[in-house]
């Protein structure tokens, strides 16, 4: 929580207009005869959509720089996370299918067309993510993690994770996201939001039905792989493939739609 507040100033600081910043500084001024001398001039603040992201970068870390590897970190990186999936994970914080009271207040006011300017945006990043380290964590849970993203569990009804997140797990177009590079905490997190119906998408909401089907030893092994592995040089996500996807997924069935429509306009 304590994360998600030392963000909150910058986002309120950044979602104002530029016109507006000079004043809110003019207002705290002492009203002392000190106060009376001419100020320094400052420079405009660019009205570009890299600045007005610095809402955004501010958390989820700035596309032009590697993150430390060594600093605790919650919130994913999304440069290059493809423009179909992020513009309709804006829509589910907008919308109420998913829950995070900062993401839903400032996107609430914009447009789809602004949400999805954002959204292409990052996804023209490909910033590689700095992965934690592997060394001391139990082999037992490594090799169960692996084998659920590599061949998934059978018995359990849950496919492998590169059936549908790219056998490079780097993600695929329009609208699947890549899995390396992401916190463990906040892997973890989202299994439990899907657990507990807190995150959905569209029905039919596939990763909520595997998230149920998984144990928490299960969630914690994947977890566990996912954010010790390294990204490959090109973190680019791949095409879709001829094949269908193991489950039905509503969310890959809407950004379809969506990149159907906007082909068509």
């Amino acid at each position: 929580m304590r994360a998600a507040f030392r963000c909150a100033p910058i986002v309120l600081l950044y979602c104002l207009s530029p016109s507006l910043l000079p004043a809110a500084t003019a207002a705290g001024q002492p009203t002392s005869a000190s106060a009376h001398a001419p100020a320094p001039v400052s420079a405009p603040v660019p009205d570009t959509l890299a600045q007005r992201l610095v809402a955004c970068t501010s958390c989820h870390g700035d596309p032009g720089k590697p993150p430390p590897r060594d600093e605790p970190r919650y919130f994913p990186r999304i440069a290059g996370k493809p423009a179909g999936y992020l513009y309709h994970q804006l829509l589910n914080f907008r919308e109420g299918r998913r829950q995070y009271p900062l993401m839903t207040w400032m996107v609430t006011p914009l447009s789809d067309d602004y949400l999805r300017e954002i959204a292409d945006y990052f996804a023209a990043q490909h910033l590689a993510a700095a992965p934690l380290d592997r060394a001391g964590l139990p082999t037992a849970e490594l090799a169960r993690g692996h084998h659920l993203v590599k061949q998934g569990d059978t018995a359990l009804k849950v496919p492998a994770c590169i059936a549908c997140h790219g056998h490079r797990l780097t993600g695929t177009l329009p609208a699947i996201p890549g899995l390396l590079g992401l916190p463990r905490d906040y892997i973890n997190a989202q299994f439990g939001a899907w657990r507990n119906g807190s995150r959905r998408a569209h029905a039919p909401d596939c990763m909520g039905t595997i998230a149920t089907r998984l144990s928490l030893a299960d969630v914690a092994a994947v977890s566990a792989w996912l954010a010790s592995e390294p990204q490959p040089a090109d973190p680019a996500p791949q095409a879709a493939g001829p094949q269908p996807l193991p489950l039905a997924c509503g969310s890959a069935q809407q950004a379809a739609s969506t990149q159907a429509r906007e082909q068509a306009r």
